[in-house]
């Protein structure tokens, strides 16, 4: 039953895609004829400040009783504080999370897969360690100007390893890490 739902997800992920690709967050109701109602989500391109209020925005705007809430990514991530921010959000009102076949989650996007009830991944997820503007010694120092950064807390509210911290801490921010199917069982995140 859930391998039909994601069958039928994934096509209406791409129908959705194709109306919406221009779009960094947009939030709407799209009526399935097998589920009902659908609250879908898609998140795009670069994560940035805003966007967290962009996605509560759309949200709040869509208000009443959804068969399923779902958030379609396809980013090549940004704002590691913004995405942290957006996956509680996610959490907190029971969207599921989908990368489709033809999409990317990498890096900070990361952070939006784990906070889905179910997730589904068809596309690639890719990890690294974030790149701290005044380099990772900083970081290490604890000297990031304020930002709340502090993965393995967020992972462990979101249910997931915190070998996957350990896995984005050993990836040099300026490269990427796909993980493969296995490890993305591993950690949780399909």
């Amino acid at each position: 039953m859930l391998k039909s739902w994601s069958v039928r997800l994934t096509a209406f992920a791409g129908l959705f895609c194709a109306q919406m690709a221009a779009a960094q967050v947009e939030v709407q109701v799209v009526r399935s004829q097998t589920a009902g109602l659908i609250l879908a989500a898609k998140i795009s391109e670069d994560i940035a400040p805003g966007d967290y209020e962009a996605l509560l925005k759309g949200i709040i705007a869509n208000p009443g009783k959804h068969a399923r809430k779902v958030v379609i990514l396809d980013t090549i991530g940004g704002s590691v504080q913004e995405a942290i921010k957006m996956g509680r959000l996610l959490r907190e009102t029971g969207f599921d999370t989908l990368v489709p076949a033809s999409a990317v989650c990498q890096g900070a996007c990361v952070y939006l897969l784990a906070a889905g009830r179910i997730k589904t991944v068809r596309g690639h997820v890719g990890v690294h360690r974030p790149y701290y503007p005044e380099g990772d010694s900083a970081q290490a120092r604890g000297n990031t100007k304020g930002s709340s950064y502090n993965a393995q807390a967020y992972f462990r509210e979101m249910n997931i390893p915190s070998s996957l911290v350990e896995t984005m801490q050993a990836t040099a921010p300026a490269k990427m890490r796909v993980l493969s199917a296995q490890e993305l069982s591993q950690y949780r995140l399909n």
